[in-house]
């Protein structure tokens, strides 16, 4: 892991590390605590600070950054949708999410690093199923580990430099 990248993040300006942070988690106080808090000696200090600012999401936090979930997203665009059952697959998912949505109030998340692609689709709706079963304060706990887990990922790939980091130059997509 380059600790270049890391040293650009901890050299940012506020507002900069803040808008790369946002791209990681969508609560903005999450950004802000994160930024906030730099310098970070290594990637295991920033990941251990996001998860405990991740642990302190008020409802309206965890609000804001599942709002900010909707946008960006859930499955890769690039995911095959080969064979006969995909169509039927891509149906069911689109279904599921819209009863996850109803019941909840919230887009559905579910953190998905290290899985093959041809396994999300499947995965996805296979928890989303078992999830629309459980109790909405239950769910919104659920939920909230979800998103951590996601920011961690988020986190790694910014810092591998997998993601595009607006307003911090030298940081580069992959």
């Amino acid at each position: 892991m380059s600790t270049a990248r890391l040293d650009h993040l901890n050299a940012a300006p506020a507002g900069a590390a803040e808008d790369a942070l946002l791209a990681c988690c969508g609560s903005r106080r999450w950004a802000r605590r994160l930024a906030a808090h730099r310098p970070y000696p290594d990637l295991d200090a920033l990941l251990a600070a996001g998860d405990e600012a991740s642990y302190d999401l008020t409802p309206a936090d965890l609000d804001e950054a599942l709002a900010d979930e909707a946008v960006v997203g859930q499955l890769p665009a690039d995911l095959p949708m080969d064979g006969a059952g995909a169509l039927a697959a891509h149906t069911a998912l689109r279904a599921a999410h819209a009863e996850y949505e109803r019941r909840f109030g919230h887009v559905f998340v579910i953190c998905l690093d290290g899985l093959h692609p041809d396994e999300m689709r499947n995965r996805v709706l296979a928890e989303i199923h078992a999830r629309l079963d459980n109790e909405k304060d239950a769910e919104r706990v659920k939920a909230a580990e979800e998103l951590r887990r996601i920011a961690r990922g988020r986190l790694v790939r910014l810092i591998a430099g997998r993601t595009q980091m607006s307003g911090i130059k030298r940081f580069r997509p992959a």
